[in-house]
């Protein structure tokens, strides 16, 4: 008794704390009706909760040595200036262009068909007294009988297309020991009530920057890109907070 009683507590302190924080939600989204969703300010993404420096697995570094009465160095690629990022905080292009196309078909089938008998014609003579325990007569030649027949059968097709094509400016946060390059770029567009997100980050080679100073997704390693949106559409297209609960919940 005293386990129910824990029970439904644990069920009704938790209750409790889903309809608290979907009434907040709801207070929160109310007062904002007619309003335009807010954009982000320009902050350091090295001051940003939960950021991390990348640490990767890395050559030894190579060392800059100049000649005596020279201004050439060992590891310069280019005797003027390169115009190219390749500080911290200098800004280049990103070039972003998925273009990704999937597959995939599956079809699998299975059956099984099984059957098991069993006798007593024999057992010391007793065997025809079974029918004077049992309820009902039997016969001691086909005394246990059973067949099984099994059949499955599953089918899976998934068919998926993806395009996107668009350019952002992101910014160099680290330079790696081996000179390559951390990137990280964020835009928000917004227009009338509804906002679009686009973000990046990832490792990048020098040597990849064009002369234009523009660098291609496919050229991005860890490449995180993220594409979506805010606002009165994409809230739309979204399930209810109480479908989306209901299709985690519900077991069948």
């Amino acid at each position: 008794m005293t386990h129910v009683k824990k029970y439904v507590q644990k069920t009704a302190l938790l209750t409790m704390t889903m309809l608290s924080l979907s009434a907040c939600s709801a207070v929160d989204r109310i007062s904002r009706i007619g309003e335009a969703p807010d954009m982000a300010r320009i902050e350091d993404p090295t001051l940003q909760s939960g950021y991390q420096p990348v640490s990767l697995p890395m050559p030894t570094p190579e060392s800059s040595e100049k000649q005596p009465n020279s201004l050439w160095a060992s590891n310069r690629k280019n005797f003027f200036k390169d115009q190219r990022a390749g500080k911290i905080g200098d800004i280049l292009t990103v070039i972003i262009e998925v273009k990704d196309t999937a597959a995939l078909d599956n079809e699998t089938e299975q059956k099984r068909t099984s059957s098991e008998n069993a006798a007593l014609d024999s057992l010391l003579g007793y065997e025809a007294s079974l029918g004077k325990v049992l309820p009902d007569a039997i016969d001691p030649a086909n005394l246990v009988g059973a067949d099984a027949d099994s059949n499955f059968k599953g089918t899976g097709t998934i068919a998926r297309g993806e395009e996107v094509d668009l350019q952002l400016a992101a910014i160099v946060t680290q330079i790696l020991p081996n000179g390559n390059l951390v990137i990280h770029g964020k835009q928000e567009i917004r227009v009338n009530y509804e906002k679009r997100i686009v973000a990046v980050d990832g490792v990048i080679r020098p040597e990849d920057i064009s002369i234009n100073n523009t660098i291609d997704s496919n050229q991005i390693a860890e490449a995180r890109i993220a594409y979506g949106g805010e606002g009165h559409l994409t809230d739309v297209q979204q399930p209810r907070y109480g479908q989306q609960l209901y299709d985690i919940v519900f077991p069948f």
